[in-house]
């Protein structure tokens, strides 16, 4: 598979990695890292886990938006929501993975059309391409 990219962003994380900061090379975004309490950190900052759950949710609806409407399955409402759960904990073969559950609202739409529509949005979507294989992916329609 070849990828002809439109676009590129770079962000430079310094210090401690979980424990640092992370910016982007455009200025319009840093931000100070730390562990979670449950990872034995501080807590106050934000981690890498979190700051992927905002990328994968608004990518992952912004996925099906687009494949309702290229492939004419109907529109997602407005109201439409996708609350990403991203997980981290130890491998059984050593090292760290991650889990996710993509919980995904579209009222007022048939739940046979918004299954549809969120299948092909995983086949749009790039974290989900990203994620293929490498990390377990539940998608929850409610």
């Amino acid at each position: 598979m070849t990828v002809d990219v439109k676009y590129w962003t770079e962000a430079k994380a310094t210090g401690g990695g979980r424990n640092g900061v992370a910016s982007l090379a455009n200025g319009q975004l840093t931000v100070t890292h730390a562990s979670p309490k449950e990872l034995g950190g501080s807590g106050l900052g934000h981690n890498p886990e979190e700051l992927f759950a905002l990328g994968y949710s608004a990518c992952y609806l912004g996925a099906m938006r687009f494949a309702a409407g290229s492939e004419k399955l109907g529109t997602v409402p407005e109201t439409a929501t996708v609350t990403a759960h991203v997980g981290i904990g130890g491998r059984s073969d050593g090292g760290f993975g991650l889990k996710v559950k993509l919980v995904v609202s579209m009222p007022g739409i048939d739940r046979a059309v918004a299954e549809k529509i969120a299948e092909r949005g995983h086949f749009i979507c790039p974290y989900s391409n990203a994620t293929k294989g490498n990390i377990e992916v539940e998608t929850e329609i409610v």
